[in-house]
């Protein structure tokens, strides 16, 4: 649904080990999308997790849906929001991620 919370994503430093970890305590099924990241089910809400390299500080990205990424991006901006990552392409459809006025990172995305 348009303007819902969609998808969670989390960092990681080894998507094995913790894939390992939520499989086996909590029974989460996983997807793998190339050896950078991975997908879960089965827990409330879909997300995933992606590797980082670098230190994990707030390890948990919210992902929003809209059907019309740029239309989005335009009202973010005009009420202060700051893109910090501009709309990319990745398997599945495209997305961006933006700042909220308080410092929040969060992203949106679209299958179209």
């Amino acid at each position: 649904m348009e303007n819902h919370i969609n998808y969670i994503e989390f960092k990681t430093k080894n998507i094995k080990e913790i894939k390992s970890f939520y499989s086996n305590c909590f029974d989460w099924k996983f997807k793998d999308y190339g050896p950078n990241y991975t997908s879960f089910s089965e827990s409330g809400l879909e997300g995933g997790f992606e590797y980082s390299g670098s230190e994990i500080v707030n390890g948990a990205l919210i992902v929003l849906y809209h059907k019309n990424l740029q239309k989005v991006k335009d009202k973010i901006v005009s009420f202060n929001g700051i893109i910090s990552k501009e709309i990319f392409s990745f398997p599945g459809g495209r997305r961006f991620h933006f700042l909220d006025p308080s410092g929040n990172e969060l992203a949106v995305w679209s299958d179209n």
